[in-house]
């Protein structure tokens, strides 16, 4: 069973563009193995999103809610969810 769902995957082939020069996926199976590869996560809400780059290292804290949510690797889903992928 995929650990994407397909909305999640339709939304990261549609917006890909926004953090790749050239579609890295065209399919929704070429989308989830790159997301797989890549070990991009969705997380429930923005203070997630805060959390998991907070994790990573990035100073995310002058950066507002807004601003997290228009980073380039930070997609958001129709559900309320995000999908970060770090390219």
């Amino acid at each position: 069973m995929s650990s994407y769902s397909e909305e999640c995957l339709n939304v990261f082939l549609k917006e890909q563009s926004r953090l790749f020069d050239e579609p890295v996926a065209e399919t929704p199976e070429e989308a989830e193995a790159f997301l797989e590869d890549c070990m991009a996560v969705v997380v429930d809400s923005l203070s997630e999103v805060r959390e998991y780059f907070e994790e990573s290292g990035a100073d995310v804290d002058h950066m507002t809610e807004e601003e997290l949510e228009e980073a380039s690797e930070v997609f958001s889903l129709p559900d309320g969810k995000y999908l970060i992928v770090e390219g």
